[in-house]
């Protein structure tokens, strides 16, 4: 395929050839060839940086990765608030206001989902309400361009249903579910923001995790489940299901490890009162992705690679937003 010259490098051209008719008949061939040389090589770094005359301009914006956020904003009566305008949010940086250069009311980007579910001992009398209210939620949440992986965690993690859109082949996969020994709590969070991180950009990751916040058998610790799903710019939420409502006898510190997850990606952490509440919760979770707000902006100053930035979203309405509080810049942690 014949690319047709950008109108920099036909006027570079006009250059030449002028320079060429000038000096050809004066001009030893090896000086000649110099000058010829000189204009090629110095026409590119003019076009990638600055133009001289009135053409100058800054760095190329595209140079700076756009930094996209996810907002749910609720209103007094703790319902959606839908029809916000871009000018009643604002977005801060390390404390910088930015400048909104994106914004979706009811964004459109399909969803990539993990579905992490606690069969655990402590969770085996409750298995098969899970795994019902578990399909009800895959028929429900799964629309054309979304796609969603089951995990099962106990003493480990186990994968028992790829990505798919296939919600037959999904909803089927829970029936290969089995009850475990110990609970990986923190692998099923690290392992479920490693796998949407492998996915495409441009969609929005989602990991939903079911469990009764035990946490005895995993690998990985807190800060490197929260920090997996913090660089896979990843959701959580958290369905706790709590046996034992009293809380000398139950796990205060899982359920306040994925509170804390839960708001530095900002997702959410739900608490039903038994576990026929589960399909509200799945539902709460649903209705919430579907009326999510999407900003995006270019930060400035330009932030250095390797480090993690906090994010402030704030709106002019009496509402609530929920959002990601932090994000990691790209490249090797310095």
């Amino acid at each position: 395929m014949i690319s047709l010259p950008s109108p920099f490098h036909r006027s570079l051209s006009t250059r030449i050839a002028r320079r060429h008719t000038l000096l050809c008949g004066r001009t030893p061939a090896w000086a000649l060839a110099a000058i010829l040389l000189a204009s090629v090589v110095t026409g590119p770094a003019v076009a990638a940086g600055q133009q001289d005359g009135q053409g100058q301009r800054g760095p190329i914006r595209a140079e700076v990765s756009l930094v996209s956020v996810l907002a749910s904003v609720l209103d007094k009566n703790n319902h959606p608030a839908i029809n916000l305008t871009a000018d009643q949010f604002d977005v801060y940086e390390e404390g910088v206001k930015q400048k909104i250069e994106i914004f979706e009311p009811v964004t459109q980007q399909p969803l990539d989902v993990t579905l992490m579910l606690d069969t655990s001992l402590s969770e085996t009398r409750e298995l098969e309400f899970e795994e019902n209210a578990a399909a009800r939620f895959i028929r429900k949440l799964v629309r054309p361009g979304d796609r969603m992986a089951l995990y099962e965690f106990a003493d480990t993690v186990s994968q028992i249903a790829p990505f798919s859109s296939n919600i037959s082949m999904l909803q089927s996969a829970l029936r290969r579910i089995r009850p475990g020994d110990g609970t990986a709590l923190y692998d099923a969070v690290y392992l479920g923001a490693q796998a949407l991180g492998r996915n495409p950009s441009g969609r929005r990751r989602v990991i939903v995790l079911v469990t009764d916040a035990g946490e005895t058998t995993s690998r990985t610790d807190f800060d490197t489940a929260r920090s997996a799903a913090v660089r896979a710019d990843a959701l959580l939420y958290t369905i706790i299901v709590r046996a034992v409502k009293v809380e000398g006898g139950r796990n205060t510190a899982g359920e306040h490890a994925l509170e804390t997850i839960a708001d530095s990606t900002g997702g959410d952490t739900f608490f039903p009162n038994g576990i026929g509440e589960l399909d509200a919760m799945f539902d709460r979770i649903d209705q919430e992705l579907r009326t999510q707000y999407r900003i995006g902006y270019y930060p400035a100053p330009r932030p250095p690679s390797g480090t993690y930035r906090t994010i402030d979203v704030r709106v002019h309405c009496q509402c609530t937003v929920r959002s990601r509080n932090e994000y990691y810049s790209g490249g090797p942690l310095q």
